[in-house]
């Protein structure tokens, strides 16, 4: 059976895009990491329950502890706030300085390990907060500097199913697919009740608003 890396936050985007691949003919294998963000524990969970139900037996939990030295992002650094007044213009506080350039590059090693075909990242571009390294152009070439820098023979496919999809239009597909939203987890602060009130809540509210659909996760009631 054929093979694809999934790099897998726990989160809706990226379950879906799981789901994907697996309806694509692939045996997944799940990457989760463990970057000290604010929601890690809470994360971690969704990620495990998430790939409990789609069946997924290959999984990976990396510990990458230097983003935390790193810092200059309100996910990671305590002493910044998470925006909670509503999305906004420009690149917003909670970027991770070139997150997703590190986590491709760590799961291109698995990828090339396990000889894996394809490399599937839920990015979303057009309905999102404005994250550089969200677009469909820097995947591309973050493609091929991975296919010059592996061996000969391995040639990674890196898929974004969801890159040029709405939010609504994601909820749609996951419900189709039947998707496990329930275990999903999406909040940027809190891992009791999801805030409502961040850049990632809104995004997921508003989507399932517009979907006309009830969002099966608890909120705090503000």
């Amino acid at each position: 059976m054929k093979k694809a890396v999934v790099i897998l936050s726990g989160g809706m985007d990226s379950t879906l895009t799981a789901k994907i691949a697996q309806t694509r003919g692939y045996e997944v294998i799940a990457i989760h990491f463990n970057y000290g963000q604010r929601t890690q524990t809470r994360e971690l969970q969704a990620f495990e329950e998430v790939s409990d139900a789609l069946g997924i037996q290959e999984r990976y939990v990396l510990e990458l502890p230097f983003f935390e030295q790193i810092g200059a992002s309100a996910l990671i650094d305590t002493s910044l706030d998470v925006p909670t007044g509503g999305l906004e213009e420009g690149v917003p506080v909670t970027y991770v300085p070139f997150r997703n350039g590190i986590f491709l590059s760590i799961a291109s090693a698995i990828a090339e390990k396990h000889q894996a075909e394809a490399l599937f990242i839920g990015v979303v571009e057009e309905d999102s907060s404005g994250y550089p390294d969200c677009r469909f152009e820097y995947i591309q070439q973050m493609q091929k500097a991975i296919n010059l820098g592996t061996k000969e023979e391995t040639q990674l496919t890196i898929e974004m199913p969801l890159v040029k999809l709405s939010k609504a239009e994601i909820v749609k597909e996951a419900l189709k697919r039947k998707a496990p939203l329930e275990k999903t987890w999406s909040c940027y602060q809190a891992e009791q009740r999801a805030c409502g009130l961040c850049d990632s809540c809104r995004l997921r509210l508003r989507g399932f608003e517009e979907a006309g659909v009830v969002d099966p996760i608890a909120y705090e009631k503000h």
